[in-house]
């Protein structure tokens, strides 16, 4: 964690703080409006400074945090998850998602056996059948 520094590149503080993979991820999801400063659309090279507050959507998930220190390399998970804090209503709705995704799971499950091999000629018949 840095405290002589006052700012960090958005992209990078994402990155040390493990919502992406690799900077060129967190790059495009900044770019692609996917993550947003102070309720603001930004550049991937804009500053962050303690105290921000970042929106950051991966996947069907919403994350709504407060930066809480900074960082420009990427460390361990445990330290990762000292550089924000996240807002009670942005968890509590992450987990009613997580809930209701795990519910239509178990709603729409799939067959219990994989088909063999009359069944998958069938699917392809049909499959063909629909595309042509």
């Amino acid at each position: 964690m840095e405290t002589e520094r006052a700012q960090v590149r958005l992209d990078k503080w994402l990155w040390a703080a493990r919502f992406f993979k690799t900077r060129g991820l967190a790059q495009a999801a900044i770019s692609g409006g996917r993550v947003h400063l102070n309720g603001q659309r930004v550049k991937p090279s804009h500053g962050v400074k303690v105290g921000d507050e970042l929106s950051v959507s991966k996947g069907p998930y919403c994350f709504d945090l407060t930066v809480i220190a900074l960082a420009r390399r990427r460390g361990s998970a445990a330290m990762a998850a000292t550089l924000y804090e996240e807002h009670a209503e942005s968890r509590a709705a992450r987990d009613a998602l997580r809930e209701e995704r795990a519910l239509q799971r178990s709603i729409t499950a799939g067959p219990e056996t994989r088909p063999d091999k009359r069944a998958r000629r069938q699917i392809v018949r049909f499959t063909r059948r629909r595309e042509g």
